[in-house]
């Protein structure tokens, strides 16, 4: 099965929610007016694209439909497609780290995928010829070194780990150690995911921060956070939290392929302009894909697109 196929069939739920209601708007109105647009918005909240997105779609949308002097609702659904395609555009230099030296943090809280996700990610790197090193950096839970060793054995992947409770930072700069030595082109890292002690959990981010600058400034950095589709507001909320500890430049959202909740892609975005750059659709290493705008709102409302795999 392809990515648009599972994407369908894991957006299932959510289009249930949403594209049912769009279409009998679509059908049910026959003039565009502001009962029409409040439908509208309301369908788009209630399918999880939360308030702040959904006022900026029907925003372009008003302006789309004034400037292209449409008057029938049917011949909207395509303009609100592509809005919502816009707006989730990743650009060109999405993917800038796997072009250069780079070192890449993944942080959540505990539950969400993290390992799974630097495993996955491992995997997708070595399938493009990388020298990939992963740090076990979560040291706090002996199962996230377990998890990393395994992922490691399976996509051939080098793994620095120490014993549970051991320092992260100590085993960030053993990493960036290993990946100098190495010549590494990318330096995967798992981190601690527990946020009902921000507190550590800001000394211990802002001890590795240091640590990066001081040892390994020429290397492109990203961070990117695992969020778990299926609490849909909730990942808005640890978002927010995790913002405020450090610099995010991406979001990894799993666990798509079984969520009526799809719509938090849109969401996460609008709210705090920062890009989803991977979904988790199943268990596989070929499972976590690229987030692809056309792909997505295509499988969102149903619109066929050849298969891709």
């Amino acid at each position: 099965m392809g990515l648009f196929s599972k994407l369908k069939e894991g957006l299932a739920k959510t289009r249930n929610n949403i594209v049912s209601g769009i279409d009998s708007i679509f059908s049910g109105f026959s003039s565009i007016d502001d009962e029409f647009y409040e439908e509208l918005e309301e369908t788009l909240i209630m399918g999880d694209l939360g308030v702040r997105a959904t006022d900026d779609i029907i925003e372009d949308l008003k302006a789309k439909v004034k400037e292209n002097k449409i008057k029938n609702p049917a011949d909207c659904k395509q303009l609100l497609i592509d809005t919502i395609k816009e707006r989730m555009d990743l650009g060109p230099n999405a993917y800038d780290f796997e072009k250069q030296k780079s070192i890449v943090m993944l942080i959540g809280v505990n539950g969400v995928g993290k390992t799974t996700s630097v495993g996955k990610l491992a995997g997708h790197l070595k399938g493009m010829n990388k020298k990939v090193v992963m740090a076990a950096a979560d040291t706090f839970r002996a199962a996230a070194i377990e998890q990393l060793t395994e992922w490691a054995h399976r996509t051939g992947t080098d793994i620095i780990a120490q014993n549970e409770g051991s320092d992260p930072a100590a085993v960030i700069y053993d990493s960036i150690a290993a990946a100098k030595a190495r010549h590494a082109d990318v330096l995967l890292c798992d981190t601690a995911g527990r946020l009902h002690n921000k507190k550590n959990l800001m000394e211990e981010l802002r001890k590795i921060d240091r640590i990066i600058e001081r040892e390994y400034s020429d290397a492109y950095r990203e961070n990117l956070i695992v969020l778990d589709a299926t609490t849909g507001q909730n990942a808005l909320a640890q978002l927010r939290e995790f913002k405020e500890v450090t610099d995010i430049t991406g979001i990894i959202l799993t666990k798509m392929d079984g969520t009526a909740k799809g719509g938090i892609a849109v969401a996460i975005q609008a709210e705090f302009g920062i890009p989803v750059k991977y979904v988790g659709v199943g268990e596989k290493v070929e499972d976590l894909q690229k987030f692809n705008s056309d792909l997505f709102v295509n499988a969102l409302f149903d619109v066929d697109t050849p298969d891709e795999d």
